[in-house]
């Protein structure tokens, strides 16, 4: 089970590459991978996690054309992290594209999964996180 939590500031470096905190990254643990995420960010599994995801994702029949457009644009979007000596990770210039990363992100634990955002994209995302918190707490229904 994993418990990716936290939200950390930081910025990519002249190379576009970036350093995963190391608090995620003992979770993450080796071998891990960059995707396409929902709502503007990029997700970050877990190998054991993104297999699983996978899996599921080849379940879906071949016939249901909606699903498998998904399904593929999903995958093909499946970047696995190669770090460099010191634990630097480039970000892909299609995934830094999509999420609209160009220097400052901000990289937070949800769950089985890391989330790379844009910082504007973030806060905007989140602009109304204080005044609207017991609406989104409410809805998880927990």
């Amino acid at each position: 089970m994993f418990y990716l939590t936290g939200e950390f500031s930081h910025q990519l470096d002249a190379k576009n590459r970036i350093r995963i905190p190391s608090k995620l990254k003992k979770e993450l643990g080796d071998r891990y991978c960059f995707t396409k995420g929902t709502n503007g960010c990029l997700f970050v599994f877990p190998e054991e996690v993104i297999k699983e995801k996978l899996a599921e994702i080849q379940q879906i029949k071949m016939s249901d054309k909606d699903k498998q457009k998904g399904a593929r644009t999903f995958i093909k979007s499946v970047n696995f992290a190669e770090e460099d000596n010191q634990g630097r990770i480039v970000l892909p210039l299609k995934l830094r594209e999509f999420a609209k990363i160009q220097k400052d992100i901000v990289v937070c634990g949800n769950g089985n999964h890391v989330e790379i955002w844009a910082k504007e994209v973030y806060d905007d995302y989140f602009s109304d996180e204080d005044e609207c918190y017991d609406d989104y707490f409410n809805s998880l229904g927990i």
